[in-house]
């Protein structure tokens, strides 16, 4: 596994962008958009360092908001999304949401799990090639029942 981000957990995305933007040097600024997958708002700031901050609002931190925690998770991405599951399951972690694509991450798949870490999301590493090669990937591995 391979550090990705960080989630910190919001009432505001806008307001929490212009204050990352003021104390941090960002680079790049995600459009905010809406998982319908996740039940949340989503934003990614990319800071001059890389280091990844994915803003959350909604249903899905609620809670953690009303006791005024604001980091949310961790985010490791991984080759094997599934086999990493089973290993931290195996070292007592616990499935807090199954997997499932995220449209902020290109709909590559994503878990989230409660480990001796914190909450922690897997992050199914994107196929290499992009998305012209996920298409004809998708249906070369659909065409070949077809064919057989």
């Amino acid at each position: 596994m391979k550090f990705h981000h960080i989630g910190i957990a919001t009432n505001n995305i806008e307001r929490t962008k212009e204050k990352l933007q003021k104390f941090f040097n960002v680079k790049e600024i995600s459009n905010t958009i809406y998982d319908k997958n996740q039940d949340a708002y989503l934003c990614m700031i990319t800071l001059d360092d890389n280091i990844k901050i994915e803003l959350i609002n909604g249903k899905v931190v609620e809670n953690i908001l009303k006791k005024r925690q604001y980091l949310y998770h961790t985010c490791y991405e991984t080759d094997d999304l599934e086999n990493e599951m089973k290993k931290l399951i195996d070292d007592g972690a616990f499935l807090v949401s199954d997997a499932k694509e995220a449209i902020l991450f290109d709909n590559q798949k994503v878990a989230f799990l409660m480990w001796d870490l914190g909450l922690i999301e897997l992050l199914q590493k994107d196929i290499p090639g992009g998305v012209i090669y996920k298409i004809f990937y998708k249906l070369s591995t659909n065409l070949v029942g077809v064919v057989a």
